[in-house]
């Protein structure tokens, strides 16, 4: 049974889209099947034929009412009493259709993806309200960043919201903000790194940045993840800038959120 991938997306409505190759058409047992990848759990879709002449098939699964789990899920093909594990060649990758899906407030964020061995998957995750970074540096001794506002339900356009940046740490206890600009769901944001060491001027240890939005209940973590690059605490790695001679630089944390690091 030769079926291949050729396009796969989770549309806004979060239904799962693939188009199929196929040498033989589906048979009327024909069944999808997501693994949880860590579990094991599986959740199946019976599909139907596709029809005697059929050479290609174009599949529409809504995900909500599977009740699927944060985690990743690898699709199978069942049909006549063979499993085959979906191959792809859907090399596709939106970021604007990324950025689309995450102007809506949702519980669960679904994206589907080619395995780096080249087969479907689908990867699951809470999507909390969260400031999506996409552009960090530091230059003229400031801390700047930029990036969009992620699952908060405002809406992109040219509207402009109060907003703060702050860092916070522990060991000591210490809190530094500055004002932050946010249009839309665009924001920008900037702070002086000699108010980070004066705040804490003999001790190193790491900053958590947020960014507080008039009208959101919390503040917004500023995270990296609406995009294809998993683990960024092992790929990423920014160069240190030095403040009186202490190196501050900032890096990701496992679950790619963005820290500032002070000394060490």
């Amino acid at each position: 049974m030769r079926v291949v991938v050729t396009d796969a997306e989770v549309t806004l409505a979060d239904v799962l889209s693939l188009r199929l190759s196929l040498r033989e058409p589906l048979a009327g047992d024909a069944e999808l099947i997501l693994r949880h990848r860590v579990t094991a759990v599986e959740h199946t879709v019976a599909l139907g034929a596709s029809g005697a002449e059929a050479r290609d098939a174009t599949l529409a699964i809504s995900l909500a009412p599977l009740a699927l789990t944060p985690g990743r899920w690898d699709v199978h093909l069942r049909q006549e009493g063979t499993r085959t594990r979906l191959r792809s060649i859907d090399p596709g990758f939106s970021l604007d259709h990324l950025d689309a899906y995450a102007l809506s407030r949702r519980a669960l964020a679904y994206r589907a993806y080619r395995t780096r061995n080249g087969f479907l998957a689908l990867k699951v995750d809470e999507a909390e309200p969260a400031a999506e970074v996409r552009a960090v540096w530091f230059r003229e001794g400031r801390f700047e960043v930029t990036g969009l506002l992620a699952f908060t339900g405002l809406d992109d356009d040219e509207s402009r919201h109060e907003a703060r940046l702050a860092l916070r740490r522990n060991h000591p206890d210490a809190e530094l903000t500055a004002v932050a600009t946010v249009q839309g769901v665009r924001f920008h944001a900037a702070l002086s790194l000699c108010d980070v060491l004066a705040a804490a001027p003999e001790q190193s240890g790491t900053w958590e940045p947020s960014l507080e939005v008039d009208g959101l209940a919390a503040p917004l973590r500023l995270a990296s993840r609406l995009d294809d690059v998993d683990g960024k605490h092992r790929r990423l790695h920014y160069p240190a800038e030095e403040i009186d001679g202490v190196p501050i630089r900032p890096r990701y944390t496992a679950d790619d959120e963005l820290r500032i690091e002070v000394g060490g």
